[in-house]
């Protein structure tokens, strides 16, 4: 009977371990599934309702920089919503527009002759309205802002002044500026570097001005200057890390423009072109390039061979006078700006990939480039 009630006592034993052991798996189970929940994800955007035009306004005027607005469904129009939207204008000199996140970042360069009114404008998609006014300005200078590019959580403003300045996209401040190069214009980012151009400007007197200038940006350090051909103004990256200079040159005494093609790998320059090209735009696998003055035309461009390809616009659609390329992402439609007569209002066109027009809508004066506001699912 000792022997039976023992082996009872140690089979209920048995059992309340085994129990126990279950149990503290189904805990564990429990605990692994909450700390391996998966985290939100974030909405992915379905369709494109409107586009927000980023105008520099006339030449020489005072506080005439707009942004445009198109509700795409409704057909309609503001040509100053920004103004609309908060009740003051945007300022002289705008020059870039870009998106990151649900906020676009407005860079406004500001009047050669005019004091404290460099900025950047940080605007919600959403609604249109101003989020914060970052100056770009001390006791003694304007920072003359020219353009944006953003890389984890940061955004970096290149300048007339030869410095790049870092903002923290979070808390919208300043968080360093770093001496890079001349009177630098627009940026790039391939394998943790920025490259950024540094251009001949009539007011700014600094001797860099044929190099593209590389920035470590884990650092925040400058590492060297690429030389290229003179007046340096326009870069792009392909997805393979390539890049791409258009160079201006100037009219007296006479310098050819260039196109220019710098290896990321090794911050060289890998070749030299005699195109005479305004701008590049790529996106994806895609390139486009501006070419001529008036009328000026845009054409495709192979990134493999460097070789300009046809004309892009396919329907006979005519547009005088090209100055911006925007691609939209979501659908790989092609926005051209129309800036006509470089006084008047503008004009903005999207085709699709295939070259052929799906609308166009009134802008203000000097259209440039676009963001887009998204439908998200």
């Amino acid at each position: 009977m000792k022997l039976i009630y023992k082996t009872n006592m140690m089979n209920n034993f048995n059992f309340k371990k085994q129990a126990l052991v279950i149990l503290s798996a189904f805990v564990l189970v429990l605990g692994a599934c909450k700390k391996d929940k998966l985290p939100p994800i974030d909405p992915q955007p379905s369709a494109t309702t409107g586009v927000y035009v980023l105008c520099e306004g006339p030449f020489g005027q005072i506080n005439k920089s707009t942004i445009t607005y198109y509700d795409i469904a409704a057909e309609a129009v503001e040509k100053d919503y920004f103004k609309k939207q908060n009740g003051i204008n945007l300022g002289t000199g705008a020059s870039a527009l870009k998106q990151y996140g649900s906020k676009m970042y407005c860079v406004v360069t500001g009047d050669n002759d005019t004091d404290k009114d460099a900025y950047v404008e940080v605007i919600s998609i959403a609604s249109g309205k101003s989020l914060k006014r970052i100056p770009f300005f001390n006791d003694t200078k304007d920072f003359s802002p020219r353009n944006v590019v953003f890389y984890k959580g940061k955004a970096y403003v290149s300048g007339y002044d030869g410095f790049i300045t870092k903002i923290d996209t979070a808390s919208l401040g300043i968080e360093a500026r770093l001496e890079a190069g001349g009177a630098m214009e627009e940026m790039a980012i391939v394998n943790n570097k920025l490259y950024v151009t540094n251009s001949l400007h009539p007011y700014v007197s600094n001797p860099i001005n044929s190099s593209v200038s590389v920035v470590d940006l884990n650092s925040f350090t400058k590492l060297k200057e690429i030389p290229v051909s003179f007046n340096a103004n326009k870069i792009a990256a392909s997805a393979s890390g390539d890049l791409f200079v258009v160079t201006r040159g100037q009219y007296q005494p006479f310098i050819a423009p260039a196109f220019e093609k710098l290896s990321s790998v090794t911050d060289s320059k890998v070749q030299t072109y005699n195109y005479d090209l305004n701008a590049i735009t790529i996106s994806g696998a895609k390139a486009y390039v501006i070419t001529g003055d008036y009328p000026s035309a845009i054409k495709t461009f192979n990134l493999a061979n460097a070789t300009i390809g046809a004309d892009f616009i396919t329907d006979g659609t005519a547009v005088s006078n090209i100055y911006g390329v925007t691609v939209n992402p979501l659908s790989n439609d092609v926005y051209l700006a129309d800036a006509t007569d470089y006084s008047t209002d503008g004009k903005f066109f999207c085709f699709g990939a295939d070259g052929k027009k799906k609308f166009e809508f009134a802008t203000g004066s000097i259209p440039q480039s676009a963001v887009f506001k998204y439908n998200y699912k």
